[in-house]
C-alpha cells in the first residue's frame, strides 16, 4: 500500500523478545504449523531474485517503454522476476497529490494511460519473457478508488457502515487514513466472482506469471482458497502476499509472504538496538509460526520504505551491504527496489512524478555476485528446496552471525560482522565444513579450517561457496 501503518503488525509485540535475545515466554502458545501442506509453485521460483519496478519513477518517460528499454540491463544484473507496481488508472475523486496513489484503482480492466496501452504492456511482458524474466502484477483487492467503475456499476460490492460507504478498513474493522479508497465487501459472492475474473483477464491477455497482492490479509483467507485454483487453471501462478500475520495464506494461495519482521530486526541491529543473536530468535519464531517449507520476501528497500521511512543509507547506514548479503543468503527470496543497483539516494515521491536520477549503476557488480551464487548454489534455494540454516559457533555470537546452508553436497558458508567494531573472530565449524571454497566477492580460494581465525572490519561480510 502507499503507507506503512502500525496495524500491519498484530504480532508486533513478538518483536520485543528479540531485543533481549530471549525465546518467547510461552513457546507452546505459538502454534506450530510444521505439518501443514504447501501449494505447488513454478519451478523457476525456487531460486528467484525479484525486482520491484515503480513504473512512474523508473525512467524519465515514466511508462512501459522506459521499463522495456532496461530489460537487457536487468537480465545482466541477475533479475528473474519483474514486479510491476499497479498499472491501472488512478481514481481522481479524493486523489492524493497531483497524480494520486497507484493503489487507488479506478478500473481493474484498464491501464493507466500515462504508462501506455495494452499493446505496450504486452510488448514489455513478451520482451521480458524473451530475456528469461518473469513478470508479476501488483494487485489491490481490498479497496478501489471512489470513482471506480465498480462503484458506479456495482455499488453492492462495497462495504457500508450505517448505510454509508467507507474508506478502506484495517483488520480490526476500523477506517484507515487511506481516504482516497473505498472498502470492498467480501461477504458479497458476486464481488468474489468479479475479482477472480479480473485477475484471470490479465493472465489470459498478457501472459503474466503471478501477482503480488497488496494488503492480502485484509481480504478473507477463504477467498484466497477460491482464487488459487481459478488462476492456476489458466496458468500456474507465483503468488506473493504483502502480509506476515496469516500462516494460513501458505495453505490457501500464496507461495511467499512479506518478511516485515526481518526488516525490523535487521534495521534495529544496524542501529545498535538489537544484536546478531536476535536473528536466531527471529528464525526460531518463524519456523514455529509458519508451515514447513515456507519462505518470505526479504528487502532493505521497497516503495513504502523508500518513500515514507528513508533510503537504504538513511535506514541502514554503513551496514546496508552486509544486510543485503544476509537478504540473499538467509532462507527466503531477495528483492531489489529499482535504483538499489545505482545506490539510490532519493526518497521517491509517491503521488507525483519524481524520476530516478540514474548515475553509473555502481552497485551492479555487488548484486550480480549475490544473484549468481543464489542461482548456482542449490543450498540457497528457497524454503524446502534449499539447505537449512545451521549456525557456526564463534567467540562473539552477539556480533558475528556465521552460518552454513547445505543440500545435496552443495554448500555456502556466510560470515557477517553485524557490528560497527573491528572483530578478531574465531570460528568453530564442524568437520564436514572444512575444505576449500570460492570467495563469492573475490576470485580467490579460502580454506575453511577448524578454529578458523578472521580479522573482520565493521559490517564486513564473507560468502563462500563450494561450487
Amino acid at each position: 500500500m502507499f503507507m506503512h501503518h502500525p496495524f500491519f503488525f498484530p504480532l508486533l509485540a513478538l518483536l520485543f523478545w528479540a531485543v533481549g535475545c530471549q525465546s518467547p515466554s510461552n513457546p507452546s502458545a505459538v502454534q506450530n504449523h510444521a505439518s501443514a501442506g504447501r501449494l505447488s509453485q513454478p519451478e523457476w521460483a525456487k531460486n528467484a531474485v525479484l525486482y520491484e519496478c515503480n513504473v512512474r519513477q523508473f525512467s524519465p518517460e515514466g511508462n512501459f517503454a522506459g521499463v522495456r528499454n532496461a530489460l537487457p540491463r536487468l537480465h545482466d544484473l541477475g533479475v528473474d522476476v519483474l514486479w510491476l507496481m499497479p498499472i491501472h488508472p488512478i481514481g481522481k475523486l479524493r486523489r492524493k497529490g497531483g497524480l494520486g496513489s497507484p493503489y487507488s484503482v479506478q478500473d481493474y480492466y484498464a491501464i493507466n494511460p500515462d504508462y501506455g496501452n495494452l499493446a505496450d504492456l504486452q510488448a514489455l511482458i513478451s520482451d521480458a519473457h524473451q530475456q528469461g524474466i518473469r513478470v508479476i502484477m501488483d494487485w489491490v483487492p481490498n479497496h478501489t478508488a471512489w470513482d471506480a467503475v465498480w462503484m458506479q456499476e456495482h455499488p453492492e460490492y462495497y462495504t457500508k457502515i450505517n448505510g454509508e460507504f467507507t474508506t478502506a478498513l484495517n483488520e480490526h474493522g476500523q477506517p484507515t487514513d487511506w481516504d482516497d479508497t473505498a472498502d470492498l465487501d467480501y461477504n458479497q459472492p458476486e464481488l468474489r466472482k468479479a475479482m477472480i475474473a479480473a485477475m484471470q483477464y490479465w493472465i489470459k491477455t498478457c501472459d503474466i506469471d503471478g501477482f503480488r497482492v497488496d494488503m492480502a490479509g485484509l481480504v478473507p483467507n477463504d477467498f484466497w482458497a477460491e482464487v488459487r485454483p481459478a488462476l492456476d487453471s489458466v496458468k500456474p501462478m507465483f503468488m506473493l502476499s504483502e502480509w506476515q500475520d496469516e500462516p494460513g495464506h501458505f495453505n490457501t494461495c500464496f507461495n511467499a509472504n512479506y518478511g516485515w519482521k526481518w526488516k525490523d530486526v535487521t534495521r534495529d541491529i544496524a542501529n545498535g538496538k538489537q544484536n546478531a543473536q536476535s536473528l536466531d530468535t527471529l528464525l526460531t519464531f518463524l519456523n514455529q509460526y509458519y508451515p514447513e517449507g515456507y519462505y518470505q520476501l526479504y528487502f532493505t528497500q521497497n516503495h513504502d520504505e523508500n518513500t515514507w521511512s528513508g533510503t537504504e543509507q538513511d535506514l541502514y547506514g554503513p551496514a546496508a551491504d552486509v544486510f543485503n548479503v544476509l537478504m540473499f543468503t538467509w532462507q527466503g527470496t531477495p528483492m531489489l527496489y529499482n535504483g538499489q543497483e545505482d545506490g539510490l539516494a532519493q526518497r521517491l515521491a509517491f503521488f507525483e512524478k519524481d524520476p530516478i536520477r540514474w548515475k553509473d549503476y555502481g552497485k551492479t557488480r555487488f548484486f550480480q555476485n549475490l544473484c549468481s551464487v543464489k542461482h548456482h548454489n542449490k543450498a540457497l534455494q528457497n524454503g524446502k528446496n534449499g539447505g537449512a540454516l545451521v549456525k557456526i559457533p564463534t567467540n562473539a555470537d552477539d556480533q558475528i552471525y556465521a552460518f552454513t546452508r547445505e543440500t545435496g553436497g552443495e554448500r555456502v558458508v556466510v560470515i557477517l560482522n553485524l557490528s560497527k567494531e573491528h572483530k578478531n573472530v574465531t570460528l568453530r565449524p564442524s568437520d564436514d565444513m572444512v575444505g576449500a571454497y570460492i570467495n563469492v566477492f573475490d576470485p580467490s580460494t579460502v580454506q575453511v579450517t577448524r578454529d578458523m581465525n578472521l580479522n573482520l572490519e565493521p559490517w564486513a561480510y564473507l560468502v563462500l561457496s563450494n561450487k
